[in-house]
């Protein structure tokens, strides 16, 4: 079995305080992994180190192959990334960000022409090429920061709570066009607080306090914890996870 990522006892420390601690992971290529966990549990600092951006403070890790330590130059041509704040120009026009992002990344000529016009078609944004993209809606913003992320062909996306404050619609469309990507064999890891999204994906990880709480497919884990659904089994994992640290506390207040 292939894996675009696989992580061993991956921790992040800063000053006395843990981040993520002991991360142990595996993600198979051209899956959809989501990663769950409230705010502040850990996710984005461990996206950040994935993305070569952090380094550990021990552990290790391995993206698409490359080390996240000594080849994170290679790990960042080869992924996209996309945060849940729209991170593009406003000022400029929907082909006019495409073609900033395309310059970044060396893509000129006919073969920027034919990747402009075949992610203006996937994202549904035709005829909204003169656009500024400050005009555009949350949902169409969303569509077109998807596109600039996957201008150089990356083998894997990494997606940062990407449907974050966008309508419900839109939401649906913008994962119909995520499965599709998996289909055709780009791996996505996406973090996400809507938990509909979350079991549409191929496996999932709760991350808490740091920890990495519980994995597997979302079927899976709601058999496993006797739930009705994927929401259920994140509610009791947290308030789990809550009482444990409020009974640490009060063990390290009493000492």
């Amino acid at each position: 079995m292939s894996f675009a990522i696989q992580c061993q006892n991956l921790t992040k420390k800063f000053h006395n305080r843990i981040a993520v601690n002991d991360l142990t992971l595996s993600i198979k290529k051209g899956s959809i992994y989501g990663f769950l966990g409230p705010n502040g549990s850990g996710k984005s600092t461990t996206i950040r180190m994935l993305c070569g951006l952090l380094v550990p403070t021990s552990g290790s890790g391995t993206v698409l192959g490359f080390d996240v330590t000594k080849e994170s130059e290679s790990i960042k041509q080869r992924i996209g990334y996309m945060s849940q704040k729209f991170s593009l120009y406003e000022d400029l026009t929907v082909a006019e960000n495409l073609q900033f992002y395309a310059g970044v990344y060396g893509i000129t000529g006919r073969e920027l022409k034919q990747r402009q016009a075949g992610l203006i078609e996937m994202a549904g944004l035709t005829g909204r090429e003169k656009q500024l993209a400050g005009s555009l809606s949350g949902g169409w913003k969303q569509r077109l920061a998807l596109s600039c992320a996957l201008l150089h062909r990356p083998e894997l996306l990494i997606l940062d709570e990407p449907t974050a404050g966008v309508d419900p619609v839109s939401r649906r469309i913008f994962w119909d066009v995520i499965h599709e990507l998996a289909r055709d064999g780009i791996t996505i890891l996406v973090t996400t607080h809507y938990m509909d999204e979350a079991e549409t994906c191929d496996e999932i990880g709760f991350i808490f306090f740091g920890n990495l709480l519980t994995h597997g497919t979302p079927s899976a884990l709601i058999a496993e914890m006797n739930a009705d659904n994927l929401e259920d089994v994140f509610i009791t994992l947290v308030q789990q996870q809550e009482t444990v640290q409020a009974e640490l506390g009060q063990k390290a207040g009493s000492k």
